[in-house]
């Protein structure tokens, strides 16, 4: 069985995640429900590792850490309908030895829905704090945002 493509893809330091929204994502109304939001962006948080090279299953797996989001600011603009069709884009914008922070919007075509700050911050099985692996930083690097807002 061929593995499939990775749902998202970079357009520049940018990384693009598509996905439509589902009625098991809203509440009685139709509106995508809060918490759902994050959900998005951590598909495409996930995803935006899997295209830049990160293995984090692997990595888990031989007991080495994980990403652990450390802080999170979220802003809700507008709301997201059964049905729409968005894109939560990307940008890694700090690269620290333990830690790395994504600024993430999600868009009904050129329109901000909601926008987040997010820290992930490696961390040991134990839960501490570690140095995220050097292939890791090596991979981030060429990615670090450097455009204009």
């Amino acid at each position: 069985m061929d593995a499939l493509p990775p749902v998202g893809r970079f357009l520049g330091q940018e990384h693009h995640f598509v996905l439509r929204v589902y009625f098991e994502d809203t509440d009685l109304t139709g509106v995508v429900y809060h918490a759902n939001y994050l959900r998005f962006m951590e598909r495409a948080r996930s995803d935006m590792l899997l295209a830049a090279g990160i293995d984090q299953r692997q990595v888990q797996e031989a007991g080495v850490g994980a990403y652990a989001i450390s802080n999170l600011a979220i802003r809700y603009r507008a709301p997201a309908r059964l049905g729409d069709e968005l894109t939560v884009v990307s940008r890694l914008v700090r690269l620290r030895a333990a830690s790395v922070d994504i600024h993430q919007r999600v868009m009904r075509h050129n329109d901000i829905l909601t926008e987040a700050d997010v820290e992930a911050a490696f961390v040991a099985p134990n839960g501490r704090p570690r140095r995220q692996p050097a292939s890791w930083a090596g991979a981030f690097e060429p990615l670090i945002w450097k455009g204009k807002e």
